[in-house]
């Protein structure tokens, strides 16, 4: 997908990723809809989309709540009169530490804002997409679900293992009913952000997160502008072929672009139980 003169909704939007992605996609030429709960920082992204003469607009949004998720595509439909490109960043990670001590509201939140969230907007957006038989969308795999186990943090793991089986799922019900509308995953890396950070904010969190504790003190993982990059490469090569994949960040997507047939009959990219032969 070339993004010029396309529009793309990006949820969480208001900082790090989020606020890298709405960048880089004005960058690409694409009008920019810019959705988060934090008003005043998702107002300070569309300016700096403005300040490098891209297009953009900001609508407070919790992507937990249909309403304002219904808001949200209502009047960026409204505003551009398509939308071509869902990218599902919202996220947060709080619920930290054992299992069982972690306090069930805050262990479902979680859960709630990083996979009823991505669900929402999906289920809200696609009717748009599929009447105009074309859009993509991209869900945030964030780590937590194509890399094993997330100890100390089950709660982000479970969520985003359940975001991949959900981009797969909904990927074969769009060709079941001979769709063009297409919905990856992609995995940013670790970045230093305001998720991170806040993950490991108390000796207590600390504790079961030890590896972000060393990413973080001895400045390991990727930039927040990487995803963003990253992405673009991705739709650049994305075809039918590669619907309902899982991607991140240091793929070769020039291979990945010239092996399309392999890695449909290979089945590769995906989320897989190998058991043994």
């Amino acid at each position: 997908m070339d993004l010029k003169g396309k529009v793309a909704v990006v949820t969480g939007a208001s900082v790090s990723v989020g606020r890298e992605l709405a960048l880089e996609f004005a960058r690409q030429g694409a009008k920019v809809v810019c959705a988060a709960r934090w008003e005043g920082k998702l107002k300070e992204t569309v300016s700096l989309i403005v300040a490098e003469a891209g297009e953009g607009i900001s609508i407070p949004t919790d992507v937990t709540k249909q309403d304002q998720v219904e808001n949200l595509f209502e009047q960026a439909q409204k505003t551009y009169g398509q939308i071509d490109l869902l990218y599902n960043n919202a996220g947060i990670l709080n619920a930290v530490g054992a299992s069982w001590e972690i306090p069930a509201d805050d262990w479902w939140r979680n859960v709630e804002v990083n996979l009823f969230g991505t669900y929402l907007c999906c289920r809200t957006v696609l009717p748009y997409m599929i009447e105009r038989d074309s859009g993509v969308i991209i869900n945030m795999d964030g780590g937590g679900g194509t890399t094993g186990p997330f100890v100390g943090g089950s709660a982000y793991g479970s969520s985003k293992a359940a975001i991949l089986r959900f981009t797969e799922s909904l990927a074969g019900e769009l060709e079941h009913i001979g769709s063009k509308v297409m919905a990856v995953c992609l995995n940013p890396g670790f970045v230093r952000s305001e998720l991170s950070e806040k993950s490991v904010d108390t000796p207590y969190k600390a504790k079961w997160l030890p590896a972000v504790v060393d990413r973080l003190e001895n400045d390991k993982g990727v930039p927040p502008d990487m995803c963003a990059k990253t992405a673009v490469k991705l739709l650049n090569v994305l075809a039918p072929e590669l619907n309902g994949r899982i991607f991140k960040n240091g793929t070769n997507y020039k291979k990945v672009g010239e092996n399309l047939e392999k890695i449909k009959a290979k089945n590769l990219f995906v989320l897989k139980y190998i058991q043994m032969e």
